[in-house]
């Protein structure tokens, strides 16, 4: 499966621009053979772990336009919106087919407490997988990626490709590639993390989007440009490595607070 990761810039709290942005790179990344194309974390409005405006529901415009630029390109997308609730809203990933439908949802579980973020949204509740042309695929956003246990959680359900939309900012890009690289090897899955660029209210952001294969080395790595970064997820490399070097075999679910 050929996956198109598109590092650019949101159009800060301007989804309309935001949409044709992702419409305008959607064709792109088709014209290069995509079949899935992954936007950073965001992307219709910037991330701001203080700001809720443009919060809106799944059903709501924001997302059907995601939907319909998706069934007129054909291809998989994967963008992130301020998904409203009840209560506060929560940072949300949605994967979408080729045909407009819901492939998965993901909210993000780990709110980056030193921005506030957890004093504004709400945290996620469960895990987002689906199935994409025989690749089990897992979401998680950004500050997630610090967190091993929910990569453990997507490998136990067999993900072969772990994917991180990102707003990483730019003082702290080697934790970045380091982490992307480490999920990888200890889960022995892809892991393709999709950064922004460019300088919003909230911070300074410099690319680098990183896809690392399931031997834990780098298959692709972003410039500090706007720009669309293609890699092939082998399906059949990670089963292959996870056959011959089994050590999901080995793990041990342990309390040790108890040992």
């Amino acid at each position: 499966m050929i996956l198109c990761a598109a590092q650019i810039s949101p159009c800060w709290s301007n989804p309309d621009a935001g949409l044709q942005k992702i419409k305008r790179y959607a064709a792109e990344a088709v014209e290069g053979d995509a079949e899935l194309i992954v936007f950073p974390e965001q992307i219709l409005t910037g991330w701001d772990p203080a700001d809720t405006t443009y919060a809106t529901f799944e059903s709501g415009s924001l997302v059907e336009h995601m939907r319909d630029i998706a069934r007129e390109v054909s291809i998989g997308i994967i963008g992130s919106f301020r998904e409203k609730t009840d209560t506060k809203p929560r940072n949300t990933c949605i994967a979408i087919g080729p045909d407009g439908k819901t492939l998965a949802k993901y909210s993000k579980i780990h709110l980056f407490s030193p921005g506030g973020e957890d004093l504004h949204y709400s945290p996620g509740t469960r895990l987002g997988i689906f199935s994409y042309n025989s690749c089990t695929v897992g979401l998680a956003l950004c500050y997630d990626l610090r967190f091993a246990s929910l990569f453990q959680a997507y490998r136990s359900r067999g993900a072969h490709l772990i994917i991180v939309p990102s707003a990483w900012p730019s003082g702290r890009m080697k934790h970045f590639h380091l982490f992307t690289t480490c999920r990888a090897a200890e889960f022995q899955s892809f892991v393709a993390s999709v950064n922004t660029i460019g300088t919003t209210p909230v911070d300074t952001y410099t690319g680098g989007s990183c896809i690392a294969g399931p031997d834990g080395t780098v298959r692709a790595r972003g410039s500090d440009l706007e720009e669309l970064i293609f890699s092939n997820i082998d399906v059949q490399e990670v089963e292959e490595i996870r056959k011959t070097f089994p050590v999901q075999n080995d793990y041990v679910k342990t309390d040790y607070s108890n040992l």
